[in-house]
């Protein structure tokens, strides 16, 4: 049996609540909305996340990062639609890494990226 995505959406942004509708109905995800400022009784809810979406302009990345610390599975996607900006963070964990291991990751990482070097523009996706 095929688990869904649990996605969390931590704040009450236009944005937010328009990303929430969308995603709602896909069958693929469980969506959940946190208020801000986050309760004790809902951390439980942010430790069994696989995606957190939060508005750039509302929540300082500070106040979610720590969240990767406690679940490394987790990815944290800040939007920020004045800008039409998204950022993702992630933790990945490697453990006994080669300079050879990691400068296959770098490269891949670098060759997968949608980003244009400099980070200015999106590279075509080709399709």
């Amino acid at each position: 049996m095929k688990t869904n995505k649990r996605i969390l959406l931590y704040g009450n942004s236009v944005i937010l609540g328009t990303l929430g509708i969308s995603l709602g109905l896909c069958s693929q995800f469980e969506v959940k909305k946190l208020a801000l400022p986050l309760q004790e009784t809902q951390m439980s809810d942010a430790a069994k996340t696989d995606i957190l979406f939060f508005d750039l302009e509302t929540t300082h990345p500070e106040a979610v990062l720590s969240w990767l610390e406690t679940n490394p599975k987790l990815q944290l996607i800040g939007i920020s639609p004045g800008i039409n900006l998204v950022k993702v963070w992630s933790i990945r964990e490697l453990r006994e890494v080669s300079m050879e291991d990691l400068l296959k990751m770098i490269t891949s990482e670098a060759k997968d990226s949608p980003v244009e070097p400099g980070g200015n523009e999106v590279r075509p996706s080709g399709r």
